[in-house]
């Protein structure tokens, strides 16, 4: 027998897989009711709002965070931006601001966070768009 045997290996789980973009969808979720609302009583269009946009946002990041790796680095953090600016423009638009104002603030944050995540692809890739050996 052996003095030296095999420890089992163990398998990691990573909760930012399904469990960030659900939590991220839940957060936008509840959010967006209570932008609409105006300090008001709950509707259930409202509520509707909320279900509709937790899994759309949710979906949208479970999505991006699955199959982004596809898409090269520049693609990749358009496609964040994007996101993050309509996701952001949509919520200020619920405040009852004008959608110029919304549009504005929408691709301000949306080139702020396509710029951001662009410079964390290509600071942490190889030039072939594979993860950086560390």
């Amino acid at each position: 027998m052996a003095a030296h045997a095999a420890v089992p290996a163990r398998r990691t789980v990573h909760l930012h897989g399904a469990v960030l973009p659900a939590l991220i969808g839940i957060a936008y979720g509840l959010y967006a009711p209570t932008v609409s609302r105006h300090g008001g009583a709950l509707t259930w269009g409202q509520l509707w709002l909320g279900i509709i946009s937790a899994i759309l946002v949710g979906g949208a990041v479970y999505a991006l965070r699955t199959y982004g790796r596809a898409l090269p680095r520049e693609l990749r953090a358009v496609a964040w931006g994007a996101l993050a600016g309509v996701a952001i423009g949509f919520l200020y638009s619920l405040s009852g601001s004008s959608v110029l104002s919304a549009s504005v603030l929408g691709l301000i944050v949306g080139a702020g966070v396509g710029a951001g995540t662009f410079y964390l692809f290509y600071t942490h890739e190889d030039a072939t768009g594979h993860p950086a050996p560390y």
